[in-house]
C-alpha cells in the first residue's frame, strides 16, 4: 500500500466564524479526506478551539457550520475542550487519531501552542499528520504547523514567534491583506530574524502535501498567497505572488 498523504491546508484569515463566509474552503478540506462520501459515511471533522480558550461561541459555530444550520450536515463534527476538565493523554491520542480532519481555530497561537505541549497535543497532530489525517486552520491555526511567524499574541506592535510545531519549514504570516500592519511586519521581521516562508491573504489557503505546496486556493477572487523572503546581498524583500485558484 502507498504511504498516507501529509496533507495540510493553512488558511490565511475568514473562515466559518466570519460573516460573510460561503464555506467553499471548507468544502474543499473535506474533499481532501480519504473517506468524506465514501461507503456512505460523513468525514469526521475535529475543531481544536485552544488558541480562543475554548470559546463557547466559536465552538457553536463551528457546529452549524459543519453539521447543522444551512450548510450543516457536511461532516461528523465533535471539538477537543482542554480547558475545564481535558481528558487523559491516552483519550485524546485516541480521540483525534480517529478523525479525519483536525482544524485548528484562531486566537492566541502562544497559548495554544504551550497548552498544546502541557497535554502532549503537539506530539498527537504529529502523529496525525503522519498518518494522513487532514490538518488545517486559520490564522492561529494557519501559524501553528510552520517553525515560527508573525504573532499578535503579545498584543501589538505585532511580534514574531520561534516555537510553532515545524510540520512545514520555514515561518508565515496570516492575514497579509486583512490587517495594514501584517505585510510591513512580516518584511522587518524577515530582515532581522524570521526565514524565509509564506504570506496569506484572507480567505486564502495553502494545500500542502508532506512539505510541498500543491496548490493555493481562494474562496474570493482577490485573495493571493505569496513566497516571500529576502534577497541577500543587500537585505531587500522578494515577494513572489504564487497562483491561487478561486473557488467559484
Amino acid at each position: 500500500m502507498a504511504p498516507p498523504k501529509r496533507q495540510i491546508v493553512a488558511i490565511g484569515g475568514g473562515g466559518f466564524s466570519v460573516p460573510g463566509d460561503d464555506g467553499v474552503l471548507d468544502d474543499y478540506i473535506l474533499s481532501l479526506t480519504r473517506k468524506g462520501g465514501k461507503r456512505g459515511r460523513r468525514p469526521r471533522i475535529c475543531f481544536l478551539p485552544t488558541a480562543s480558550g475554548d470559546s463557547r461561541d466559536y465552538i457553536v459555530e463551528f457546529y452549524e457550520a459543519f453539521s447543522g444550520g444551512a450548510r450543516g450536515g457536511r461532516a461528523e463534527a465533535s471539538h477537543l475542550p482542554l480547558f475545564g476538565m481535558p481528558r487523559p493523554h491516552k483519550e485524546i491520542r485516541e480521540f483525534l487519531l480517529s478523525q479525519d480532519v483536525i482544524y485548528v481555530g484562531g486566537g492566541n497561537t502562544a497559548n495554544m501552542l504551550a497548552v498544546w505541549r502541557v497535554h502532549g497535543v503537539d506530539r498527537v497532530l504529529r502523529e496525525a499528520w503522519r498518518r494522513g489525517i487532514v490538518l488545517t486552520g486559520v490564522s492561529a491555526g494557519m501559524l501553528c504547523w510552520f517553525e515560527g511567524g508573525v504573532t499578535d499574541s503579545f498584543g501589538r506592535p505585532l511580534s514574531a514567534i520561534h516555537d510553532g510545531l515545524g510540520l512545514i519549514k520555514g515561518s508565515a504570516c496570516p492575514h497579509y491583506d486583512g490587517e495594514k500592519d501584517r505585510r510591513p511586519t512580516y518584511h522587518r521581521l524577515l530582515r532581522r530574524e524570521l526565514a524565509a516562508g509564506v504570506a496569506v491573504d484572507d480567505w486564502a489557503a495553502i494545500h500542502y502535501i508532506g512539505t510541498k505546496i500543491q496548490s493555493c486556493i481562494g474562496s474570493r477572487p482577490n485573495a493571493r498567497c505569496y513566497r516571500v523572503g529576502v534577497r541577500v546581498p543587500g537585505g531587500v524583500v522578494r515577494e513572489e505572488e504564487m497562483k491561487t485558484r478561486y473557488l467559484k
